[in-house]
């Protein structure tokens, strides 16, 4: 797994800790623009009652990271990127 691809963090936007899915803007907005590695980083940084509203776009690699890494999966692989 290459950690060092370009990656962007967004994040949906938000009512009471909720995603807005009926809004016209409700389509989620780049938070950084950096690597896999840094996107992770940040994401961490996050609330853990808020992170669910944040995944990562990236270059899929593989079966194991997608286009779209939700915020389930950025919190394993951040989990698991020191033994990858």
């Amino acid at each position: 797994m290459d950690f060092a691809v370009p990656a962007v963090l967004k994040k949906w936007p938000s009512k009471n800790n909720e995603r807005v899915k009926d809004a016209a803007w409700s389509t989620p907005y780049q938070v950084f623009d950096g690597t896999l590695e840094e996107c992770l980083t940040k994401f961490l940084k996050q609330p853990v009652g808020q992170r669910h509203l944040y995944e990562i776009h990236t270059a899929p690699q593989g079966e194991l990271i997608p286009a779209v890494i939700s915020s389930e999966l950025a919190a394993e692989l951040s989990r698991l990127r020191d033994f990858l």
